[in-house]
């Protein structure tokens, strides 16, 4: 058997192409920074504001096709990362609904191209304004299929965020104000992605095993062990979080505390009437202005109220240049789709009396192909290859 070689140092020399050879490269390259996670939740949301000024399907398919091209592209295999088929699911499930209940009740929207005819339920005089059975018209499925496909929009791109965002990294950039809520929120949804998975642990290990592991009795004998590893980790939780000083706060003065309150309830009182006044055709002069007014003061009371729950971040996320292009990108397109709602109605509302095929309005699409800016800007996160023991 041959010695290893002996430096004059008395070390081994290194072999050449083992393990140390390979992690050189890794350790002289720079590591790309993960995106922050906060921006992705801005740009989802900037791409949901701009399905919310549309019910041209020709754009709001668009801007699906843009929110589901970026999350091919860039979404990891974490867990919380499946939710996006879940989110696209339940918006074909609101599509449908809002289909059918234009069958079953009817639709205000008048029509001459009749599609289905059910025969009417007579209903008493208290009742007037809802229709059950009768004529189903081409224009009033139209008209609920673009409602319906605007929701679903919509939705879409809240699957996005939760699909791109990881749950912890969002709650570590959370303001100190809402540390607390932030992390109700996460546990609440990782709730169901641990009970799903604890679900198909346990029905593989009884097919393993050789017992059932569909039906009735399937179900009763995997779900007392999910309930009490549930139990299990709900237990570990509070003690963890108890460790951390969950739920302390620091003493700060009444006056701060009343200046606090009165800044957050005012500023989200001015977000929502802001909102409204956007979403509205009669609000459009003071909507943003008075959204603008509601974020600064609710910002202000976030930052007073951090004072609170004084608290340590541990590698803090940055927010880099790619941060702000990828924010960017949803404020645009939000902010093109309300000017050209305002300059162009007609094009971004499609008609459905006289029943007219959408067109599709080329400066708006350009501008909702804006979305697809992150999936080309930023990079997405290396994978260490896996190295034979």
């Amino acid at each position: 058997m041959r010695s290893p070689r002996v430096r004059a140092g008395g070390g081994r020399s290194r072999p050449r192409g083992g393990a140390a050879h390979r992690s050189g490269p890794r350790l002289l390259g720079a590591r790309v920074a993960p995106l922050h996670p906060g921006a992705w939740w801005l740009w989802s949301l900037g791409l949901g504001t701009a399905a919310t000024r549309t019910t041209n399907p020709l754009l709001l398919g668009l801007l699906i096709a843009a929110a589901g091209y970026v999350v091919a592209t860039h979404r990891s295999s974490a867990p919380w990362a499946r939710s996006y088929a879940a989110f696209a699911k339940l918006a074909v499930a609101v599509l449908l609904i809002r289909l059918a209940f234009t069958v079953v009740l009817g639709s205000p929207v008048p029509g001459t191209h009749v599609v289905l005819a059910f025969p009417e339920v007579p209903l008493p005089h208290w009742a007037q304004g809802i229709q059950l059975g009768g004529d189903v018209t081409a224009e009033a499925l139209l008209f609920a299929g673009y409602n319906g496909l605007k929701l679903a929009a919509l939705l879409i791109c809240v699957g996005a965020a939760n699909a791109l965002a990881a749950p912890a990294r969002l709650l570590k950039s959370l303001p100190g104000a809402l540390y607390e809520i932030g992390v109700a929120v996460v546990v609440a949804l990782t709730f169901a992605p641990h009970l799903i998975a604890d679900v198909q642990r346990l029905r593989a290990a009884r097919r393993l095993r050789g017992r059932p592991d569909r039906g009735v009795r399937g179900l009763l004998q995997v779900g007392l062990p999910v309930l009490e590893g549930a139990l299990e980790r709900s237990v570990a939780l509070a003690a963890a979080m108890d460790a951390r000083g969950y739920g302390r706060t620091a003493a700060v003065p009444a006056r701060v505390r009343r200046t606090t309150s009165a800044l957050t309830l005012g500023g989200l009182l001015g977000v929502c009437a802001g909102t409204y006044g956007l979403l509205t055709a009669e609000g459009g002069t003071y909507g943003l202005p008075v959204l603008g007014a509601g974020v600064v003061a609710a910002l202000a009371g976030l930052r007073l109220g951090g004072r609170r729950t004084p608290r340590t971040r541990y590698r803090p996320e940055p927010w880099g240049v790619h941060a702000w292009l990828v924010a960017g990108s949803g404020a645009a397109v939000a902010a093109l789709l309300a000017l050209a709602s305002a300059r162009d109605p007609d094009a971004l509302h499609p008609g459905v009396v006289p029943l007219v095929a959408p067109t599709l309005p080329l400066w708006p699409a350009a501008a909702v192909l804006l979305a697809l800016l992150p999936a080309f800007i930023v990079p997405k996160e290396p994978q260490d290859p896996e190295e034979p023991s």
